[in-house]
């Protein structure tokens, strides 16, 4: 797994920056109810989205937290004293306390079964009943859009998706929650080229392929044959689920 107190600095600008938070912050925002309330950004890293969730909703007070001590850093500058640093198996707020619970990008990095479900339990904790939580699935594999680029990375060792879209309905049911809604949007400016993938593959982006193996320079190789090198290829696409807190 990257080291996300190290990825903060360049976390945004490898990542999409403000167009790609325009998108995702308008996706959640579409499948939350448009009145006042709290809202929980969990995992909210450097607060890029959750600073465009703040501003669209004035009516909403929005909380941020995250485990990484620089990307709260980062996410405290945009929204001042706003974010906590905290677990999010974890989360240090009461039962029901908030009306939104938000998670983007966040149930890809829990490998184990476990740690998902204590996730979804506090996402569902913290709500309300009848509160809403939306959360991004299969991230992963919203990367894989039919390039040259994937094709090369076909045979690549993979891991089973932590956010496989029926386990995380799975687990969010055992906690109470139903899921409502779905949608998707584009990761703008993430459209990935050869050239970029290869640096990917030699920071450990990819985890099974860990930096200086021998098998990872063996797929950069294959990568640093592609025409193009500096042209990227299609943006991903990401879904997101909304669940409504039972009770």
């Amino acid at each position: 797994m990257l080291d996300y107190d190290k990825e903060a600095e360049s976390y945004d600008n490898l990542r999409g920056g403000e167009p790609r938070a325009r998108a995702a912050a308008d996706a959640v925002l579409g499948l939350i109810p448009d009145r006042e309330g709290r809202l929980l950004d969990n995992g909210c890293g450097t607060g890029i989205v959750t600073r465009r969730l703040a501003e669209a909703r004035p009516g909403l007070r929005v909380t941020g937290v995250d485990l990484a001590g620089a990307m709260v850093h980062r996410a405290a500058a945009r929204l001042p004293g706003t974010v906590v640093r905290a677990d999010s198996r974890r989360l240090p707020f009461p039962d029901g306390a908030f009306d939104v619970v938000t998670s983007v990008w966040l149930l890809h990095l829990l490998d184990d079964p476990a740690d998902l479900r204590a996730v979804l339990g506090e996402c569902a904790r913290v709500l309300r009943p009848g509160g809403t939580c939306v959360t991004t699935v299969d991230k992963a594999k919203a990367h894989d859009v039919g390039s040259d680029i994937d094709a090369v990375l076909g045979p690549r060792p993979r891991r089973p998706a932590a956010d496989e879209p029926a386990k995380v309905d799975a687990y969010a049911a055992e906690a109470g929650m139903v899921r409502t809604g779905q949608a998707r949007f584009t990761g703008v400016g993430q459209g990935r080229s050869p050239r970029r993938t290869i640096r990917d593959l030699r920071r450990g982006w990819f985890t099974l392929l860990p930096p200086g193996e021998p098998r990872t320079e063996e797929f950069a190789a294959r990568l640093a044959r592609l025409p193009d090198q500096d042209r990227p290829r299609a943006d991903p696409v990401f879904t997101l689920h909304a669940y409504r807190r039972s009770g």
